[in-house]
C-alpha cells in the first residue's frame, strides 16, 4: 500500500459532523467529478474511499449512487471505480455549494461550506481524497501535491492551506494547477490537520530518522573536510622545511623554531592543535597552540625569502 493511499483510508474513517461531510463532499465533487445537468461521475482506484463517498450521501441527501469497475487507462493494475450520481443532481449540488439556485457553476465555494476550522480541514480532506498525493518519506524528497483543474479552485484552496501558515504554493500545469508543499515540516502540519494521526507518526519517525543520519553525514564530512584541510596544511609546512634544509637556512632559525621544525617532520600528520599537545608533553615545556602557530609562520617566512631569492 502506498503511503498516499494509507493516507486516504485513514482519514475517510474520521467520524465527522453533517457540516464537516457536507464540506468533504464539496471539496471531492469539485476536484474530482465531472458534472453535467444529468449527472455527477468520479474517479479513484480506492474503494475505502468509494465506501466512504457513497454512506455519506445516502446518510445526508438520502442519494444513492452507481458504483461499477471500469478500464483504467492510467496504466495501473489496480481497479478504478466510477462513481455516478443521477438523481435529482440540480438539488444536490445547490446544497453542496456548487452551483447557485439557477444551477450555474460557483466558481468558488460559499463560505457556509466551510465556515469554521473544522469545516476547512473537512474541505481539504475532500480536496486530498480527490486529487492529492504526499511522497512517502523514506523516498529522496519530501512533496506534497493537489493537482486542481480550475483557477479560482485552485486559489481558494492555497489560501485555505495557508490559513494554517502551511506556505503551500502554486505552479501552473498544461492541464490546471498544482498546489505544492515540500518542506517536511510542513508537510507533517498538513498530515495532522487532515487527521490522519496513524501516518503523522509514521512520517516523523522516518522524518527524525532521516534528518540524524543527514546530520551524521555533515558531521562525518566537516570531519574529513577538516582532516583533508591538516594534510594539506602539513603538507605545505614540510615543503617549506625542505626549501629551508636545501638552501642550508637552519641555522637561520632560533632554538624553540628549530625544534618546532624537527617536530612537524616528525609528526607530518598531526593537527595544529595535536603538535602543540605533543612538544609540550615531550618538552615539559607547554605551548599553546598560538605559539606554535607564531613559530610556523617564522618557518613560512624564511622560505619564502629562499624562494623569492630563487625566482629573483
Amino acid at each position: 500500500m502506498s503511503y498516499t493511499v494509507s493516507i486516504k483510508e485513514e482519514i475517510v474513517n474520521i467520524k465527522s459532523s453533517n457540516s464537516e461531510l457536507i464540506a468533504e463532499l464539496s471539496a471531492y465533487i469539485r476536484n474530482n467529478g465531472i458534472i453535467t445537468n444529468k449527472k455527477v461521475t468520479m474517479t479513484t482506484e480506492n474503494k475505502e474511499v468509494v465506501n466512504h463517498l457513497v454512506e455519506s450521501l445516502k446518510d445526508i441527501y438520502n442519494v444513492k449512487s452507481k458504483v461499477e469497475v471500469i478500464e483504467n487507462l492510467n496504466f495501473s493494475k489496480k481497479d478504478l471505480y466510477q462513481i455516478t450520481i443521477d438523481d435529482n443532481i440540480s438539488k444536490l449540488l445547490q446544497k453542496l455549494g456548487i452551483w447557485d439556485t439557477n444551477n450555474k457553476y460557483l466558481g468558488t465555494v460559499p463560505d457556509y461550506i466551510v465556515g469554521g476550522n473544522e469545516e476547512i480541514r473537512a474541505y481539504l480532506r475532500g480536496v486530498f481524497e480527490g486529487v492529492g498525493s504526499i511522497n512517502d518519506p523514506k523516498t529522496s524528497r519530501y512533496h506534497m501535491e493537489l493537482l486542481i483543474n480550475k483557477s479560482k479552485e485552485a486559489v481558494f484552496v492555497q489560501k485555505l492551506l495557508n490559513i494554517f501558515e502551511l506556505n503551500a504554493k502554486i505552479l501552473s500545469r498544461d492541464k490546471g494547477y498544482m498546489i505544492y508543499i515540500k518542506e517536511a515540516e510542513k508537510i507533517s502540519d498538513f498530515i495532522k490537520i487532515l487527521g490522519a494521526n496513524k501516518a503523522v507518526l509514521y512520517f516523523e519517525d522516518i522524518r527524525v530518522y532521516r534528518d540524524k543520519k543527514n546530520k551524521t553525514n555533515r558531521l562525518n564530512n566537516m570531519e574529513q573536510a577538516n582532516m583533508d584541510k591538516i594534510i594539506q596544511t602539513a603538507a605545505l609546512q614540510l615543503e617549506q622545511i625542505e626549501v629551508i634544509e636545501k638552501n642550508d637556512g637552519i641555522m637561520l632559525l632560533d632554538d624553540k623554531t628549530k625544534e618546532t621544525l624537527e617536530y612537524r617532520k616528525k609528526y607530518p600528520e598531526a593537527s595544529l592543535k595535536e603538535l602543540a599537545e605533543i612538544i609540550s608533553i615531550e618538552t615539559n615545556k607547554p605551548i599553546t597552540k598560538s605559539g606554535l602557530n607564531h613559530r610556523l609562520r617564522k618557518i613560512k617566512d624564511l622560505a619564502d625569502k629562499f624562494n623569492k631569492q630563487k625566482t629573483n
